[in-house]
């Protein structure tokens, strides 16, 4: 199973799951909040404390990917030529992750923050872990 973790309340986390929903066509890819139990539990499977979180988390079958790396491989799975992006790997990934990290840094003050976690819609909701 292929699963974003994300930032629940954050805007920029949730256009980006929106964003993902719609161009994955075959709907490989599910999602759970950060704040959710449900990844509380799967990030302390793979030895991670969810307080050293500061990144969207792809769990790829059982491998996990942080930062500038999730985001390029959650793209190999979206339509209309977004699968290309993971040919930016090539880029080192201490320079990728820097430009990651700024923007997670500023995230809230950039784009805002909810004050509860995105509630998904009907159509949606299989696609979100509980």
């Amino acid at each position: 199973m292929k699963i974003v973790l994300f930032d629940g309340v954050c805007n920029l986390c949730n256009h980006s799951v929106q964003f993902i929903i719609k161009h994955d066509a075959k709907k490989q890819i599910k999602f759970a909040s950060l704040q959710s139990v449900i990844a509380k539990d799967l990030l302390k499977q793979h030895g991670i404390i969810e307080d050293d979180i500061n990144s969207i988390v792809f769990l790829d079958e059982k491998r996990l990917y942080i930062k500038s790396t999730a985001a390029l491989k959650i793209a190999k799975y979206l339509d209309k030529g977004w699968f290309l992006l993971p040919l930016l790997m090539i880029i080192p990934q201490f320079i990728r992750d820097a430009v990651y990290s700024l923007i997670a840094k500023y995230r809230y003050k950039w784009f805002g923050k909810q004050e509860s976690c995105l509630i998904p819609s009907d159509q949606q909701k299989e696609l979100f872990l509980t």
